[in-house]
């Protein structure tokens, strides 16, 4: 039986396909994991409410990150941590993504704010990222490097026309490595898989860091091996392979 404890799995990009759905293959083999006593587990940048559906699909009942890590979820409906941004550095980011007229959005408590349905106001709400989207490289490139006058943020993307803001310190893997720390069990303990940059800290701190075959390439360098696309039942592969030893 495999040595790994837990499998924490990247959503979109990785365990859904380009339907927004789960296969049948990965619903099979996640199911297989779980009976075999692997825990199985979600780290995505989507907020709980558009993660929900696709637990009550699967049944998971434990820990989640959500947010990119922002959120670390004990199990469904029961908060273990919570960081935020500040609400000044939103203001800012707004700006900058306005001076620019790229899109945006963030993702609060209180819900999902975009440039079209903006909030006259930052303050009210609880941030815990910021995102825009251009496919203007020196946009973003420009957006990132006036960032820092406003504050450290920790940086990803789950798209390579995205920039992602969480907290400083704050990403899936620090949401996972606090999951371990609950569970007692060591990060070597865990595998990895993912897609994009924001998967990156999560795939070389777990035991076994799997790059999608559709990820970005500089997560398939920091990869320690790579999976079928998730378009080709990769997360099944990866479950089959090194949680059942299947070749």
């Amino acid at each position: 039986m495999s040595r790994y404890k837990l499998i924490a799995l990247d959503m979109d990009g990785t365990l859904l396909d380009q339907q927004q759905s789960v296969s049948q293959e990965n619903r099979r083999w996640i199911a297989n994991a779980r009976e075999a006593g692997v825990m199985v587990m979600l780290a995505t940048g989507r907020n709980l409410p558009s993660v929900m559906p696709y637990v009550q699909q699967l049944e998971l009942d434990g820990p989640l990150v959500t947010v990119n890590g922002s959120d670390v979820w004990l199990r469904p409906g029961e908060l273990l941590q919570r960081t935020l941004l500040r609400h000044e550095a939103v203001t800012e980011l707004v700006r900058l993504a306005r001076h620019c007229g790229v899109k945006f959005w963030g993702h609060a408590v209180e819900g999902t704010f975009r440039k079209d349905r903006w909030p006259d106001h930052e303050e009210p709400f609880q941030w815990f990222s910021f995102a825009v989207h251009s496919e203007n490289k020196e946009h973003l490139d420009w957006i990132r490097g006036e960032s820092s006058r406003i504050g450290a943020f920790e940086i990803s993307n789950s798209h390579p026309c995205n920039l992602e803001f969480n907290p400083p310190g704050i990403h899936k893997a620090s949401g996972v490595g606090q999951v371990c720390e609950m569970l007692g069990i060591g990060m070597d303990e865990v595998i990895a898989a993912g897609d994009s940059n924001n998967d990156l800290a999560l795939i070389r701190a777990a035991g076994l860091g799997i790059a999608m075959g559709n990820a970005q390439e500089e997560v398939k360098r920091a990869a320690d091996t790579v999976a079928p696309a998730n378009t080709e039942d990769g997360v099944a592969a990866l479950i089959q392979r090194y949680v059942f030893g299947m070749e």
